[in-house]
């Protein structure tokens, strides 16, 4: 599971040239922390991450592409099973009927996962 990512505004903070001048201090406070804002003229443009924050927002962002990827695997093929009624060689006759019954119901409508 991953580990909550504090907001870009709870982060600490290390100005530009802190990081410069004081890298073994930024460093410290990196591993006590796993993200440092970087500032420069008080608005943040970096964030250094330690090495474990990093791999877990990668291994985030790939469980969210494997999941995303899974579920339109499954709206394909539940796109394709339906768009392959559409095209037996008999479905225009009965798209035909249905449009000149005005809306009339001969049958009882088939409904559900089985029709």
């Amino acid at each position: 599971m991953l580990a909550r990512v504090p907001e870009l505004d709870q982060l600490p903070r290390q100005t530009v040239s802190d990081v410069k001048n004081k890298w073994r201090e930024v460093v410290r406070g990196l591993r006590e922390t796993g993200s440092v804002a970087i500032t420069n003229h008080a608005e943040v443009e970096f964030v250094l991450l330690d090495v474990s924050t990093y791999r877990q927002l990668v291994a985030g962002a790939d469980a969210m592409r494997t999941r995303e990827r899974a579920v339109l695997e499954q709206l394909a093929d539940d796109f394709d099973r339906r768009l392959a009624v559409l095209q037996q060689p008999d479905s225009s006759q009965k798209i035909d009927a249905i449009f000149a019954s005005g809306g009339k119901l001969v049958n009882r409508p088939k409904a559900g996962g089985t029709y």
